[in-house]
């Protein structure tokens, strides 16, 4: 017996639970505006303004000429053409104020049923309340959640029950079972509208974010890159001092405490800021760097990074791949600091697959020009002979290729030429040799007016 009763408790705290969430969905008067169109901004919303005043106008010939209601049947007919107009702001109240009207309607209407003989009045909906209450039910459907839409549906379906099966009235056209049928197709409609109006704005939302993160990916890549690039290359030079001034106390003949002390610190000095860039450049790069496509290298994190000596078997791999090369290389050719010979081999290749992928059928030109104060590179396409395919790329290159320029403290331009072509010039500056003849200042680095940054 305690668990009939335990069992008759849990379902009576359900159904008030259910009644509280009907409740919650249908006493509200929160605004939710019908958006405007994008083709035809105000469109819908005079189509509608023009079926209420349809409605009002039909109502009120029916109410008062067949239901006998004078002045209150166009109070009737009013409250259900203005409810299709809230129900383009307000998708609930309109529905409980097309209910009611169509409530205090049907009471008022059915003492005076069968008046007219041989004519049957439309009740318990009227032809207009029919009208009204379906495009408040299209609009509700269209915007609210889709049990909302179930629950008003159901409390329709109800409330046209209870009028004409259990009340009832007699010498009447019977509307309940064409009410009821067409409200299940429009709430149906609605919500299915509404399904697929939500999953194109999911679609746009995915897209966008996957295009963000592949742009986001994109660029953490070529970050990365140029992270283990600079490792390598400060690494390098930071365990060659450390090396030096180990070894540095044994070439000199009972050399004294104070050199020891200070080589000892040179040395503690380099291994400390060597675990220091290890540890940060750790952080900045999450991810394994990509497989270059034009050198030839391979993916190999540990092989050693390209120089300008490898730059004739770059434009050959680019030769190779269909696209017409020069090279033209000016001044003395001299020993350069790693990161510079890196950096610009680096941009030649962004600029020759730039070339590739966006530049069918053009041909390219790379010029190489050793400054007294630095090292100029300049890649130059002529004008595409047809439309490049879409490409994959995030776009990212060009910004890669100025970070690279801006961090060795140099410059990188890049823009369209009047004939068409494309060009891409880098200024890495180089500090002069110590030992070598009085140099001209460098330049300052500047950026081309026409400078092209999409």
């Amino acid at each position: 017996m305690s668990r009939v009763v335990r069992v008759t408790g849990t379902g009576t705290q359900r159904v008030v639970r259910g009644l509280r969430v009907v409740r919650d969905d249908l006493c509200t008067v929160d605004a939710d505006p019908l958006p405007p169109s994008k083709w035809l901004r105000w469109l819908p919303h005079g189509v509608l303004c023009l079926a209420a005043f349809g409605i009002v106008l039909g109502g009120t010939a029916q109410l008062q000429d067949n239901g006998h209601l004078g002045v209150n049947g166009f109070l009737i007919a009013l409250a259900q053409g203005g409810a299709v107009v809230l129900a383009m702001w307000r998708p609930i109240p309109a529905w409980w104020l097309s209910t009611g009207a169509t409530l205090v309607g049907a009471l008022a209407v059915h003492g005076k049923l069968g008046m007219d003989e041989g004519t049957e009045f439309t009740w318990p909906w009227t032809a207009a309340g029919i009208i009204a209450h379906l495009l408040v039910l299209l609009l509700l459907a269209l915007r609210v959640r889709t049990r909302v839409s179930v629950e008003v549906l159901v409390l329709t379906a109800l409330l046209t029950f209870v009028l004409d099966d259990v009340w009832g009235a007699a010498h009447h056209q019977d509307t309940a079972v064409v009410t009821i049928a067409l409200s299940a197709i429009v709430v149906v409609l609605g919500i299915a509208l509404r399904g697929r109006r939500e999953a194109r704005a999911e679609l746009g939302r995915q897209t966008t974010l996957t295009a963000e993160e592949r742009a986001r990916r994109t660029l953490l890549e070529e970050r990365n890159r140029i992270a283990r690039e600079l490792h390598d290359v400060v690494a390098h030079h930071m365990s060659v001092i450390s090396i030096q001034a180990q070894v540095a106390p044994h070439l000199v003949a009972d050399p004294p405490e104070e050199l020891k002390e200070n080589l000892e610190g040179i040395r503690s000095n380099a291994l400390e800021a060597l675990t220091e860039l290890r540890r940060v450049l750790g952080v900045l790069r999450s991810e394994d760097p990509g497989t270059d496509t034009l050198d030839g290298a391979g993916g190999d994190a540990h092989s050693p990074q390209p120089t300008l000596d490898r730059l004739d078997a770059l434009v050959e791999n680019t030769r190779a791949a269909g696209l017409t090369v020069t090279t033209r290389t000016t001044g003395e050719r001299r020993p350069l600091p790693s990161g510079v010979e890196l950096s610009a081999y680096r941009i030649v290749q962004e600029a020759l697959s730039n070339v590739l992928r966006h530049a069918p059928g053009a041909s390219a030109s790379v010029e190489v020009a050793y400054v007294p104060y630095g090292l100029h590179v300049e890649v130059v396409n002529s004008r595409p002979l047809h439309e490049a395919p879409a490409s994959p790329g995030a776009g990212h290159g060009l910004l890669g290729m100025r970070e690279r320029a801006a961090m060795l403290g140099g410059a990188l331009s890049a823009h369209s030429q009047p004939d068409g072509g494309y060009q891409v010039s880098a200024f890495l500056p180089v500090a002069p040799r110590a030992d070598g003849p009085d140099l001209p200042d460098a330049p300052d680095p500047v950026t081309d007016p026409k400078d092209d940054t999409a």
